[in-house]
């Protein structure tokens, strides 16, 4: 494994959004002026905008303000809350520990090197620009009661951004956020168990709250920030701390109740209730008007045969 330390240190010290000599850098963290700059072309790979004057040094193109466990824990109860800078996907990190982790264990990441969205897609994860928070939850009931999970983690999610100011939040089937018809979270649940025994699910959620238009440039859909729909951004540690709470409170009650429960809650927050959809299943297009979901989580879909449900597949407005 790459000891990150002394790239962490220097993205520290650049964090207040002020102007760093090269040598000042340098003096401080026990390095030359040219491992400063090999340093910094790594932290512009890794997405942070990063810029250098002459005879000023280097500067963030504005604060940052880092992720920190104790900040996060001063708000929020957690049986257990690894923070990791750089890692290759917080989703994985809890998978290789099934077993050994508390229930409601959580997983942070200022940088994702592999992290992944539904179907093996890739997810940009800049630095520090987004939020990367994966939790491990047990389900005793075993892996049929996880079905609809992702809904349910949709719902808790839009509600719990709505309490920080983003009232316009919206969640799309089958597993990803919206505001104004653009893209502003992804949510990925991974399970592991065997048929008769509990299911040990991983809950992934990558959260876009202050990414540039340059760091998304190669995502291939209209995506937003969270910047976009606050009036006020909350900061990045209370967002964390929420989207923690909300999240075992939501999984506690949904063991309770099942996704029967939050039909209701779901279609008060669907993005694409009563609007002309198309449905991608493979190669084949289906045509027709969202009419919510089903409590086994299935898009229901209005066509000229009446309102069937799908279990699979892509939706998107008709005509995008």
């Amino acid at each position: 494994m790459i000891d990150h330390a002394t790239r962490l240190a220097l993205v520290a010290m650049l964090s207040d959004g002020r102007f760093h000599s090269g040598e000042a850098l340098g003096e401080s963290l026990g390095i030359s002026r040219a491992a400063i700059s090999k340093h910094i072309k790594t932290l512009q790979s890794w997405g942070l905008d990063i810029y250098r004057v002459q005879g000023k040094g280097y500067s963030l193109a504005s604060k940052l303000e880092l992720l920190d466990c104790d900040k996060i824990l001063a708000q929020v109860k957690c049986s257990s809350l690894d923070l990791i800078p750089v890692i290759d996907s917080t989703n994985q990190f809890l998978l290789d520990r099934v077993g050994q982790l508390p229930q409601g264990a959580v997983c942070l990441a200022e940088y994702q090197e592999s992290g992944r969205g539904r179907r093996g897609r890739q997810w940009l994860s800049p630095f520090g620009s987004n939020l990367y928070l994966s939790m491990y939850w047990r389900l005793d009931a075993g892996m049929a009661a996880a079905m609809g999970l992702s809904l349910v983690v949709g719902v808790a999610i839009a509600e719990a951004l709505q309490s920080l100011g983003a009232d316009d939040i919206k969640v799309k089937w089958p597993n990803d956020l919206y505001y104004q018809d653009r893209k502003l979270a992804g949510i990925l649940v991974e399970m592991t168990g065997q048929a008769g025994e509990a299911a040990h699910l991983v809950i992934g959620m990558g959260l876009n709250v202050a990414m540039t238009e340059q760091e998304g440039s190669d995502i291939g859909q209209a995506w937003t920030n969270l910047t976009q729909a606050c009036s006020h951004l909350p900061e990045r540690n209370q967002l964390a701390a929420t989207l923690i709470r909300r999240l075992y409170e939501t999984l506690e009650h949904y063991e309770n109740v099942g996704l029967d429960g939050f039909i209701e809650r779901w279609n008060r927050l669907d993005n694409f209730l009563d609007r002309p959809v198309k449905l991608l299943i493979g190669e084949r297009v289906v045509e027709g008007i969202a009419r919510g979901i089903n409590s086994q989580g299935a898009l229901l879909l209005e066509t000229e045969q009446g309102i069937t449900p799908y279990v699979g597949g892509e939706i998107s407005l008709r005509g995008c």
